[in-house]
């Protein structure tokens, strides 16, 4: 087995002044968003071929309308609206303040070679208080040989005074690139919350 050695400008490590490069895998943030009764919150612009991992992260998003679904799309180069094909598969888990919980795959908020908006969260809170975080993985997007995969995980209040933690994995059908994404509401607009999107250098 090789290992790569990063050199330093000292022998010491306490004396280290300056790290050698270590590029690749940096997160590094590229825009940040902030919804206010936003019918949408659209990322499309620097996400191109710079980077092989775009990460996108939600903090905080309060729906305006109680117990409806997160979700998101993306758009081809050179293509109009948010409506590529993709297949997914999602499994949730949950437990309610009262102690009743539960594990489960549910086949209605799956695609298979569809085009709608894909969920992310199913059955969102809206009280003042309550709100989902989490973070969204799409990988190669540029690539023009290739379908485009992604993985998301949420973890919200959900509408019937539970915890739901909410996993989501799937891929675009397309070998055309993937430059634009957008996340929104299926009812009602996002009343707040902190969007950020992060480029990561592959080897």
């Amino acid at each position: 087995m090789t290992f790569a050695l990063v050199k330093h400008n000292n022998n010491s490590i306490s004396a280290i002044t300056s790290p050698g490069n270590l590029t690749q895998g940096k997160m590094t943030l590229l825009q940040t968003q902030t919804a206010s009764s936003s019918a949408s919150v659209s990322f499309t612009s620097n996400i191109d071929s710079t980077y092989t991992i775009y990460v996108f992260k939600i903090i905080n998003m309060n729906p305006a309308t109680d117990n409806h679904i997160f979700e998101f799309q993306a758009n081809s180069s050179g293509g109009s609206g948010f409506n590529e094909s993709v297949t997914t598969t999602s499994f949730r888990q949950y437990n309610t303040e009262s102690g009743s919980g539960s594990y489960n795959y549910n086949v209605n908020d799956d695609l298979a070679n569809g085009t709608d908006y894909i969920h992310l969260a199913n059955g969102v809170g809206n009280g003042s208080d309550e709100s989902l975080c989490g973070e969204l993985f799409l990988f190669n997007p540029s690539s023009t040989n290739r379908q485009k995969n992604f993985i998301a995980r949420f973890v919200y209040y959900e509408a019937g005074d539970g915890i739901m933690e909410y996993f989501t994995s799937g891929q675009f059908l397309t070998t055309t690139a993937i430059d634009e994404i957008s996340f929104k509401m299926a009812s009602g607009n996002i009343d707040s919350g902190t969007f950020k999107m992060y480029g990561i250098k592959g080897s």
